[in-house]
């Protein structure tokens, strides 16, 4: 099992832990994590966007003029592409993008971000994290005493809470989860992964099964 020092909110250590194997030192699946990462994102797309076609958009339904006599082209509606407010070829359509991502597989690419992170040195343990009221400037301070080289910091708790995700929500390229809400797309945004003593059993929990 891998030992890593335990840091309070003042930087300094104060004792270490344990990590499971299982969680902490999996193979990395590097084919894995880009799986999940592309699934995760196309998830997330709205596929809202869409154009109206020819049999879909409004008008043309009467020949602007006679097929001969007139000396101009031929023309059957004013709704072709070339006309002014005609439909469009070949646009966007409204789709669905998801991706299936099974339980199996995502937890397999939680496991192999956590155990990158831990092997870059870039993962942190703290004894506790908690504020009597939203205080963005000492949650800044912690980050600072914990000698971060990379600001993008992803702090997670061991269960939701309000006060923190308060107090680091404004800070530039820093967020903030509970253990629940992990995924391996946020830990692969992240250069630094800090957690909870409370997150780091909460994700035991789950993905050391």
């Amino acid at each position: 099992m891998p030992n890593v020092p335990v840091y309070n909110m003042q930087g300094e250590t104060v004792g270490e832990i344990a990590l499971s194997d299982a969680v902490f030192a999996a193979p990395v699946n590097v084919a894995l994590l880009h799986q999940v990462a592309v699934g995760y994102l196309a998830n997330a797309r709205q596929g809202t966007v869409g154009v109206k076609t020819r049999s879909t958009v409004s008008g043309g339904g009467r020949k602007p003029w006679r097929q001969k006599g007139t000396g101009r082209a031929r023309q059957g509606s004013t709704r072709a592409p070339h006309w002014k407010g005609g439909a469009v070829v070949f646009g966007p359509q409204a789709r669905d993008y998801r991706q299936a991502l099974s339980v199996k597989a995502r937890r397999g690419a939680l496991r192999s971000a956590l155990s990158a992170r831990l092997a870059e040195g870039r993962l942190r343990v703290l004894d506790r994290l908690e504020f009597e009221r939203p205080r963005t400037k000492e949650f800044g301070e912690v980050l600072q005493r914990l000698d971060l080289q990379d600001r993008r910091a992803l702090v997670v708790t061991g269960v939701p809470d309000r006060t923190v995700y308060l107090s680091g929500r404004n800070i530039e390229g820093v967020s903030v989860a509970p253990a629940i809400d992990l995924n391996a797309l946020a830990v692969l945004r992240a250069r630094s992964v800090i957690l909870t003593r409370d997150a780091v059993a909460a994700v035991e929990g789950v993905l050391g099964r």
